[in-house]
């Protein structure tokens, strides 16, 4: 057992661990839900490599021992290759801000800076405070931290959702000679094909994944240097500079200055920003996932157009019924990013002052929504998309019955016989195409060259068959 002592006096801890006496005491205090930072080592790591940056940097203008600084660099490498988990035991939700996360980090390298120089714990030669947070603060540190955490989560959630704009690619070709029929207010609107509806949801995923790259380069910047309320106060001359290039090198990408270091610490609009658009990629997604549930329903009552892949057992009382499981994950997800942006744009909305002390609820919902995200939507390609059937022959007989079809009477004849050819098909039953004929208003031949539902859906050739056919215009 080694005993730290605080303004709050001494307190006894086990060898065993790395964390000091600050991070005890934010662990005992606020012991109020299952996430702790164990649970989010990309955001320790976002705040460690800023403590090998600094170290590196003040031991660059001569302001820290080289060997203290290579001590605190290779404890920053240990906490990133994983070998200190079980050391970051405080709750993600936590009183102070920033502070017990950055102390947190501090103590574990630290007491392991000392190991390395001494052979034991403690702050003999490395004190968390003196040495490992030199020329920084929470304030500074923290703020930095998150936005080098969201470009890293925007960078692994863009790499995965080409591989549902390739899955919808791939079904936009198989679908382009699925006639099926459009669907308005959940009512019978005109033909067109399935490989047309997918190709709407392709540009609507691809459109989310460019606003999220266009937006990840915003997020490599900082404001460390700052340091408690942005004047710079207690920075070494030579810092500033020294620190966003070692920050850079280790990142693994230029982070630049924020150019105002009081409005980098104190205003949080960019994130919610960024939570929203993760809030609109989902949205995206779930849209997807509410038309292909709808466009599945059935088998044998419902739309029927698509089969999607089966992956589980749908009821515990009736025999052989299958839901859409992974459509309704997505839906889920959706719920939860929606809430997730409600809390983040509250806690970003609650700015006090010089900073914003509600860190806590901010990451923890944002990195919820990346993960979500990131995981959700290679399983819905996987397990939904890649597996969708098309059910032709069903989707062309309803949409050569639907009365919809008499829109092309209108737009020869005018809206009001269109309008009675289809409350006539309606109340006998029967096809647009089927009364014209019997009621003379086309020939035979003139109905089955209007009433063709490939033309119909291509827009090009309806204008040449609109042409065409223009002698029988009355309007």
């Amino acid at each position: 057992m080694r005993i730290e002592h605080d303004a709050l006096g001494d307190m006894e801890l086990s060898d065993d661990v790395y964390y000091g006496i600050q991070a005890a005491r934010a662990t005992e205090n606020c012991d109020i839900s299952g996430l702790i930072l164990d649970d989010y080592p990309d955001y320790v790591n976002s705040v460690a490599i800023i403590k090998k940056a600094a170290a590196l940097a003040n031991k660059e203008i001569g302001a820290l021992a080289p060997e203290k600084a290579d001590a605190i660099a290779q404890a920053v490498d240990e906490i990133v290759a994983g070998k200190m988990k079980g050391n970051f035991p405080i709750n993600i939700f936590r009183g102070g801000g920033g502070t017990p996360l950055n102390m947190n980090v501090n103590e574990v390298i630290a007491n392991r800076a000392n190991e390395l120089l001494t052979g034991k714990k403690g702050s003999d030669a490395v004190h968390p405070n003196t040495h490992v947070n030199m020329g920084q603060s929470t304030n500074d540190v923290i703020p930095t931290a998150m936005k080098l955490l969201v470009y890293k989560q925007i960078e692994k959630l863009v790499k995965v959702i080409p591989v549902l704009e390739d899955a919808l690619l791939a079904k936009i070709e198989e679908f382009k000679d699925v006639i099926k029929l459009g669907r308005t207010c959940m009512n019978d609107a005109v033909p067109m094909t399935l490989g047309q509806e997918f190709s709407g949801y392709y540009e609507l995923i691809k459109r989310n994944r460019i606003s999220l790259e266009t937006a990840k380069a915003g997020w490599a910047k900082g404001i460390l240097g700052a340091t408690a309320v942005g004047t710079g106060m207690g920075v070494m001359p030579g810092y500033i500079e020294a620190v966003y290039k070692h920050l850079s090198n280790i990142f693994g990408t230029e982070v630049k200055k924020d150019k105002n270091f009081f409005d980098g610490m104190q205003n949080s609009d960019g994130f919610i920003v960024i939570s929203g658009q993760l809030k609109t990629l989902a949205s995206a997604v779930a849209k997807i996932a509410i038309d292909l549930r709808i466009l599945a329903s059935g088998p044998r009552a419902g739309f029927g157009e698509i089969t999607i892949p089966a992956v589980q057992p749908g009821s515990s009382i009736m025999p052989g019924k299958i839901n859409p499981v992974m459509p309704e994950l997505i839906i889920q997800i959706l719920q939860q990013i929606t809430g997730n942006d409600v809390a983040v744009s509250v806690a970003c909305s609650m700015n006090e002052l010089e900073i914003n002390p509600w860190e806590p609820v901010m990451i923890k919902n944002i990195m919820e929504s990346f993960e979500l995200l990131t995981k959700g939507i290679p399983l819905f390609t996987e397990k939904c998309i890649k597996g969708i059937e098309a059910n032709a022959e069903k989707s062309f007989e309803d949409a050569e019955i639907s009365t919809s079809l008499a829109t092309m009477i209108s737009a020869l004849l005018g809206y009001k016989e269109g309008s009675k050819i289809a409350k006539t098909a309606n109340a006998k039953g029967q096809s647009v195409k089927q009364v014209a004929i019997e009621e003379k208003v086309l020939t035979l031949e003139e109905a089955e060259e209007i009433f063709d539902l490939k033309t119909l859906t291509d827009i090009d050739k309806m204008q040449e068959l609109l042409k065409k056919f223009s002698y029988l215009r009355k309007i």
